[in-house]
């Protein structure tokens, strides 16, 4: 391993590809093309809540909207991955006609606590009021996907699994559809046999509902200049599923070991039924150890007293990872909507000006103002664990209004790292417990086919450290340093979207391509 080196990952990280992102209608190369009203990009919870009300607003209008939700993902669900502690609040304003023993939610929260752990003990401290639960519900995001995926379905939603959106089609300044991505190319991108060409959708309206740290929203923001106060900063999350001989009916959190107090983060594990169980652990990207391994982390986090009576005659049988937004209020764009990018179904007029109804919207609802009310939360802990500890004391205790200014935060890929020997000393898997990078892939149900292109964009004269860095930063074994060299296995990628964080950027690939998640 290189030590000691200092490195700032921006300095290597490849410019976004807008030339690839946005291209003009009518640029060749694409086979069929489908007109839609209205487009959404993403069938995650987001895109099919869009999808269900714009259909029942047409329906209730007597009005015939064609309505079509894109999603990369082989079948809905399968790339949804979350904690999950849901707040009921928006299923009940969807559907207001449902009990919340109607959703697809798994146990109600009735019990929970707060750890602050170290290496060997895990004493339990009062439960902060911005992690208080009582009232919400523990559930699986992927299972949300599948039963929104039915709503949306039975009101006339078409929605295309398989099919990933690869750039915008633009026409002047307005946006008027995507291309998805092509499938069947070889390592090279040469055609194969089982080719089929990319297909352009045209809509009156596109709106994009990716999820975290989507291209084509980067792209478009981009494009427009449209920035923020503080850039967005992300956390990676890697989870387990386990099924457990002991049951477990209060929702755990902890705080402190193993993530370094230099860094943010900290785990959770939730009781989904008697003898089922999530775990996982989320950091904050902004760590300084470019030798820190989230995925190893939370091997050795396993082996700690809270957590291995649980796990122990057990078996883990699922697994995944997803980088989180953490940037809040101050991150959220200045802009939400643009030509031809929001949907407003009253309105004949698509024009910017129009369709900014929407953020005006956005802006005066209770999503905002919960952003605002914890604006500078995360934003504390910049500085390390006890320094934010106490900010972020002080926040809660003045709802919110302490410091009485905005928390200036950078990119994450612009925090210096430095690779310090034994910070990540690894450990060597049993099978039970622990495991592998490449065990993890398996029990995620990736089965991309190994002969696919390499979706991922990597800088130039990229120096030895900066690989370690990928190496460790990734949970999913994509990079690896192979006798001094860069090896990138791209099969393994399950879209968690860290290294476009901090590295490569990640590109869209061939539909079906992934993880499969069942009940991440």
């Amino acid at each position: 391993m290189v030590s000691g080196e200092r490195l700032v990952p921006a300095r290597f990280q490849p410019p976004l590809p807008l030339d690839r992102l946005l291209i003009p209608v009518g640029t060749a190369g694409a086979g069929d093309q489908i007109a839609l009203d209205v487009l959404i990009v993403g069938a995650g919870p987001a895109g099919l809540a869009c999808a269900i009300e714009l259909a029942r607003l047409a329906q209730g209008e007597g009005r015939d909207v064609n309505i079509g939700v894109l999603e990369k993902a082989e079948a809905l669900g399968e790339h949804s991955l979350s904690g999950a502690v849901v707040n009921p609040r928006a299923f009940r304003e969807l559907f207001p006609e449902l009990k919340d023993q109607d959703f697809p939610f798994r146990v109600p929260v009735t019990r929970e606590a707060v750890h602050l752990l170290t290496t060997h003990h895990a004493p339990r401290i009062p439960v902060p009021p911005t992690m208080h639960n009582r009232g919400n519900y523990v559930a699986s995001l992927s299972e949300m996907v599948r039963w929104l995926g039915e709503r949306a379905a039975a009101l006339g939603v078409n929605v295309f699994t398989g099919f990933p959106a690869a750039c915008l089609l633009v026409e002047g300044g307005r946006v008027a559809g995507v291309r998805t991505a092509a499938t069947g190319l070889d390592r090279e991108g040469r055609p194969l046999s089982s080719y089929m060409a990319p297909n352009d959708l045209i809509a009156h309206v596109t709106a994009l509902a990716e999820g975290t740290r989507g291209e084509l929203s980067q792209a478009w923001l981009a494009s427009q200049g449209v920035t923020s106060e503080n850039p967005q900063i992300f956390a990676l999350g890697v989870k387990e599923i386990w099924e457990t001989r002991l049951p477990l009916d209060t929702i755990v959190h902890t705080l402190g070991w193993p993530v370094p107090t230099d860094a943010f983060g900290g785990s959770f594990m939730y009781p989904l039924e008697p003898n089922l169980i999530a775990l996982g652990l989320v950091v904050g990207l902004d760590y300084r150890d470019a030798a820190l391994d989230v995925h190893e982390l939370l091997q050795r986090m396993k082996l700690h007293p809270l957590f291995r009576p649980y796990l122990e005659g057990g078996e883990m049988v699922e697994w995944g990872a997803k980088t989180i937004p953490e940037g809040g209020y101050y991150a959220v764009p200045a802009r939400r909507s643009g030509d031809g990018l929001v949907i407003l179904l009253k309105a004949s007029d698509l024009s910017a000006g129009r369709l900014a109804e929407y953020d005006r919207l956005v802006n005066a609802s209770f999503i905002m103002k919960d952003l605002y009310r914890t604006r500078n939360m995360r934003l504390a802990f910049k500085d390390g664990f006890y320094v934010g500890g106490m900010k972020a004391a002080l926040m809660t205790l003045t709802g919110g209004r302490f410091p009485g200014r905005k928390i200036a935060m950078r990119r994450d890929a612009e925090t210096e790292r430095t690779l310090t020997p034994g910070a990540s000393p690894g450990i060597t898997p049993d099978g039970r417990l622990t495991f592998s990078k490449v065990d993890g892939v398996f029990k995620s149900g990736n089965t991309t086919r190994d002969t696919i292109p390499i979706h991922l964009i990597l800088g130039k004269d990229l120096p030895a450290a900066a690989a370690e860095f990928y190496a460790h930063m990734c949970p999913a074994g994509v990079y690896e340093v192979v006798q001094g060299t860069l090896r990138v296995n791209a099969p393994n990628c399950v879209d968690c979207k860290a290294t476009d964080v901090l590295g490569p950027r990640w590109t869209p690939r061939e539909g079906g391509s992934g993880p499969k998640y069942k009940r991440m």
